[in-house]
């Protein structure tokens, strides 16, 4: 079907504001998994909830095991998206599938190899997981975790179980607004 006049100028238009706003993170400020996160208690020295398995903070590059509301690895240092394919934020992002040794067929060494992602933990559509790589150079959207943190991550989390990929200066800004 094709889209003709102001129909299609009125599509193009709200595409443009729904991509403005998610690009502002303004999307997913008030989601109602961004509410229902804030209303709980925050992880001591993290900015995620206690029901969060894994939380992520991009401003500071850091992450964080967490059982039962407490951290039990971390903060790690990480490297996440950059160059217009950031990671993702999300309160209630889950884990859909598990992967040893991933091969990633989007990204490529320079000898045009597929890229190794070993310890591939995938929360978020798109192929967005932690996994192995370095803590020093961005991604592709994914969390790179050192080896030895990468192979945590991929132990401890299960299917299902909750992520958190926030910015630690917008959470404390929107939690300072419920108040």
């Amino acid at each position: 079907m094709r889209l003709r006049g102001r129909s299609a100028a009125a599509v193009g238009t709200g595409v443009f504001l729904l991509v403005s706003a998610v690009l502002a993170g303004e999307a997913w400020a008030d989601s109602p998994a961004a509410q229902a996160a804030r209303a709980q208690p925050l992880v001591p020295d993290t900015p995620c909830s206690v029901s969060a398995k894994s939380c992520v903070d991009l401003d500071s590059q850091r992450a964080w095991l967490i059982q039962d509301g407490n951290v039990i690895r971390g903060p790690v240092a990480i490297a996440s998206g950059g160059n217009g394919e950031e990671t993702p934020v999300g309160h209630s992002l889950r884990v859909y599938r598990k992967e040893k040794d991933h091969v990633s067929q989007e990204s490529r060494l320079p000898n045009g190899d597929p890229a190794p992602m070993p310890w591939s933990v995938f929360f978020e559509d798109g192929g967005i997981a932690f996994h192995s790589g370095s803590p020093t150079r961005s991604s592709a959207g994914c969390i790179h975790l050192e080896p030895a943190d990468a192979e945590a991550w991929f132990d401890y989390l299960q299917i299902g179980d909750q992520i958190q990929v926030v910015k630690a200066s917008e959470e404390q800004a929107a939690r300072a607004q419920q108040k």
